[in-house]
């Protein structure tokens, strides 16, 4: 017997002992996709709905004959689990899994790839056997940063989201390590959370969840209650929090198309001292939520009356100028800038405008460019000072940028002399 034809044989028996001893995973109870467990994991705890998850796996027929195998291609497979992103046999196995588990998935072609196959490998109606090893899982990351980790506990229904400005029906349990703090039913605005002590981070998480969902969120300092804490809490600052949060029911608010010249306007003046009262209170992200509604309402309003659009150009002008301050606030320096080169777009001699420009420059180094902006100061305003001390303040970090760039590349080419030394070869001597 070949080696082939005996890892085919070894499949089928596999196979068949998986058909008659598997566990039935699958909530019909239709024995769709059965399972039965061949390594314990090392921990108790199972990846959830949305969670980035890590396998290893060969997949084969119920003959036995292998048409896949991420362990032939040395590289874990990685896949976010519940999203359709694969079979559903997968979603409902992977599931099932502890980290560090590895199993045997037997799975009918209902929770495969049904009746269509999967041209060149998987023909129609295949049943498919699989052996997965689960390596790891994390929660998703909905702020790209690490500060908002979500696990579901329970998926949601609809395809509908709360979206910023809507009303939203929650409950949530907040704690920060071991303790509990908070424990609530809560009715509120998304992007004004803080009115009632609740973190930015629940906000912006709310904003990718469906209604009835359940869910973990890992909410680190930036998105939690930053450098001041929460004193009603009893929350030191720059804490970790963990919440978890159910969104009952939710309304959204109007979208920009939903919505006249008129009433954005109105509610530009109401969403404006909104922002002002958030920054005033260094809560900068819930600042920007406010001036960016502004922003998004009236950027790309057109057909305006000669009133509106004089009216319009100052909400985004203001808008804006107080996104910039909150970015070098965030210390987001190249949202800044935009943020100022958009409003030097509506008044190319914006003295803020110019000046803000400058500081964010200044701080990503870009000396040159920073000293631009704050001689442009100097043109609309002579007599600014602030300015004046900036463009010494450019000329000072330039020279010791240089300084510190001379010193770096002379100790480089006195190591490359220093290497070439030692491996010099030394002539042969003769005898």
């Amino acid at each position: 017997m070949t080696t082939d034809e005996s890892a085919k044989n070894n499949g089928q028996s596999l196979a068949a002992a998986v058909a008659e001893k598997g566990e039935d995973l699958t909530p019909k109870k239709d024995r769709g996709v059965l399972k039965i467990v061949k390594r314990v994991g090392n921990s108790e705890e199972a990846p959830m709905i949305g969670d980035r998850v890590y396998v290893h796996y060969n997949g084969k027929f119920a003959n036995g004959k292998k048409f896949d195998s991420s362990r032939d291609r040395n590289e874990p497979f990685v896949f976010h689990l519940g999203r359709g992103q694969v079979i559903k046999a997968w979603d409902i196995g992977v599931a099932s899994m502890k980290k560090g588990e590895m199993c045997h998935l037997l799975c009918r072609p209902e929770y495969a790839y049904g009746s269509a196959g999967s041209v060149p490998k998987i023909p129609s109606n295949a049943t498919l056997f699989f052996e997965i090893e689960l390596l790891d899982f994390k929660g998703e990351d909905l702020s790209e940063d690490g500060g908002i980790i979500r696990r579901i506990k329970r998926k949601g229904e609809g395809y509908s989201f709360p979206n910023e400005g809507a009303r939203v029906e929650v409950h949530l349990e907040g704690r920060c390590g071991e303790r509990m703090f908070d424990r609530r039913d809560v009715v509120f605005i998304v992007g004004e959370g803080e009115d009632h002590d609740i973190p930015i981070g629940i906000d912006k998480a709310l904003e990718k969840m469906q209604r009835g969902e359940e869910c973990i969120l890992y909410i680190g300092p930036r998105y939690g209650f930053g450098e001041t804490g929460k004193p009603r809490f009893g929350i030191e600052p720059n804490a970790a929090l963990v919440y978890e949060v159910t969104l009952q029911s939710f309304e959204k608010a109007k979208e920009s198309w939903e919505m006249d010249t008129k009433e954005k306007l109105e509610q530009a003046a109401i969403v404006k001292e909104k922002g002002t009262v958030y920054f005033k209170g260094g809560k900068y992200l819930q600042a920007v939520i406010q001036y960016g509604k502004i922003v998004s309402w009236l950027e790309m309003e057109y057909g305006l009356s000669e009133k509106e659009s004089k009216a319009s150009d100052s909400f985004l002008l203001a808008a804006f100028l107080n996104l910039a301050m909150c970015y070098l606030k965030l210390r987001e320096y190249t949202k800044a800038v935009e943020c100022c080169n958009k409003a030097l777009g509506l008044d190319s001699a914006n003295e803020k405008g110019l000046y803000r420009r400058g500081e964010a420059q200044l701080l990503m180094n870009e000396f040159e460019s920073a000293r631009g902006s704050f001689e442009k100061v100097l043109e609309v305003n002579p007599q600014n000072k602030a300015a004046r001390l900036q463009i010494s303040m450019c000329q000072k970090k330039a020279k010791e940028h240089n300084e510190r760039d001379r010193r770096t590349y002379a100790n480089m080419f006195a190591k490359f002399a220093e290497r070439d030394a030692k491996v010099r070869v030394e002539p042969l001597v003769s005898r």
